[in-house]
């Protein structure tokens, strides 16, 4: 973890941190085409958290710190390939349309990500031989959500931090579907109402005796297969 100036100053008197929160801040994406792979891209995601821990410096409450950590994951996905130039606008009433940049249809890498869950916090002492930190350069949109300045260079002590991260990564891009389509089917006939009027029609109603007298089983029921036919006279 990269810490914050005022968080560096607190851990080099820490004798031990726990974890409390971490926050995806942002995900930069980079794709490329894979040499002698045609339609293979790479896709390089590099994700940036904002860290929160709380630092015990002795017998008094925990100091909180924050820091930046980041997290890079390539893989290597198919997404074929196109050099079709696409020109689109969009329209606007009794004016010139708005006339959209030029672009292609290859894939669009999209990263769909949660926040991560914060596993487990280390704090160790700096090593002669430690080697040096792999981040030279903090994003600017990065940068503002840090109220300090984040270090960069090895300090006396550094905070290893471990993370759970789910994250779904994709390639899109747009192609040309064939639909079937069918013609609109218009009613060749009148739906003509009934004639009868009321009155007759309700005189071509069955007498629903099921409904004044409930019948002890239902046609089809093993009840009443079983049970003995009787008849009176």
């Amino acid at each position: 973890m990269y810490p914050t100036r005022c968080s560096q100053a607190i851990l080099d008197r820490a004798i031990n941190v726990k974890g409390r929160k971490a926050e995806l801040l942002w995900c930069y994406i980079d794709v490329e085409a894979v040499p002698f792979n045609r339609g293979f891209y790479t896709v390089d995601a590099k994700f940036f958290y904002k860290i929160i821990a709380d630092a015990f410096c002795g017998v008094g409450r925990p100091q909180e710190v924050t820091g930046l950590a980041t997290f890079d994951k390539r893989t290597v996905l198919f997404g074929s390939d196109g050099a079709a130039k696409i020109f689109s606008s969009h329209y606007v009433p009794n004016a010139n349309d708005i006339q959209s940049l030029e672009k292609t249809n290859l894939p669009i890498a999209v990263v769909e990500v949660v926040d991560p869950v914060l596993l487990a916090t280390k704090l160790v002492e700096r090593h002669c031989c430690s080697p040096d930190s792999d981040l030279t350069e903090v994003p600017e949109m990065v940068c503002t959500c840090f109220d300090d300045d984040i270090v960069l260079s090895n300090e006396e002590k550094k905070l290893y931090v471990t993370l759970g991260q789910f994250s779904i990564i994709k390639l899109e891009r747009s192609i040309q579907l064939l639909m079937p389509a069918y013609d609109v089917c218009f009613p060749e006939k009148e739906c003509a109402g009934s004639s009868l009027d009321p009155c007759s029609l309700f005189e071509k109603f069955k007498f629903p005796i099921n409904e004044f007298f409930p019948p002890e089983t239902f046609e089809g029921t093993e009840g009443e297969r079983d049970r003995p036919s009787c008849t009176s006279r």
